[in-house]
This record gives structure tokens, sequence and C-alpha cells, in this order.
């Protein structure tokens, strides 16, 4: 039970993170050679990968939340579904972005991240990302 309510602190510190835009925290939460994988491109990528990746979000969308996060943590990971919103910095268009997300979890770090995507859902909260 400790492992899970460590566990289930760790997730919270991670999806909070990316609200706040803090990225290191984010970061920091995975293992070195953690992999990311995503379903809409089946790519595993790294962890410098994905906070690249979230530092262009945050400059793009503001006011992220991760709205009604439904978070189940077990021995050794968790997983946590989940709606991502937010507004377009150059439109101010609101977005959402329903997600599922699975990762495996050693010594307090994300090892292995799967995240589960509709790729509709995602073109609308990338629409504009050059923009």
């Amino acid at each position: 039970m400790a492992e899970e309510n460590d566990i289930r602190d760790m997730a919270r510190r991670f999806f909070d993170a990316i609200e706040a835009g803090d990225i290191e925290t984010m970061r920091s939460s995975f293992a070195p050679d953690a992999e990311i994988w995503h379903n809409t491109d089946e790519q595993i990528v790294t962890r410098d990968q994905t906070a690249q990746t979230l530092t262009g979000m945050v400059a793009r969308i503001k006011d992220r939340k991760y709205a009604d996060r439904q978070l189940t943590a077990f021995p050794g990971g968790f997983v946590q579904q989940h709606v991502l919103t937010g507004v377009r910095v150059h439109d101010d268009v609101a977005v959402r972005l329903p997600c599922a997300i699975i990762c495996t979890v050693e010594n307090g770090r994300i090892t292995r991240l799967d995240e589960y995507f509709d790729s509709a859902h995602v073109a609308e909260f990338r629409k504009f990302a050059n923009a």
C-alpha cells in the first residue's frame, strides 16, 4: 500500500508539473533511459524528446488542465485516464485531448509510459503547431 501511495503521489506531481509548465520536474519524473510510446505513430521516444515536445506544447497551449483524472496506482505502476484541456495561444481556441496513460514505475521514476490518444483529437490539438 505504501508503494501505491508513493506512485500515486509521483503521478500527481508529474501531471501537475505539466499543467504548470514545469518541464524539468516532468523530465525528472522519468528514469534516464525511460521509453515513451505513442499509439498515434507507434514510435518510442526518450524523456529528452518528450521534454522538447512538451516545451513546445506549453508555449502554444495556455490554461492547461488535466481534467477528469481517473488515477489507479498498483505495485509497479499506474494508469490514468484524463482529458487534457487548454487554449491555443495564437487564436484563443479551446482544445481538448482525451487520453489514457499506462506507466511502469521503478524506484520512484517512470521507466515506461504508453500513451493512447484518438488521432483526430491529436490533429485538432496540434493544429497550427507552427503558428
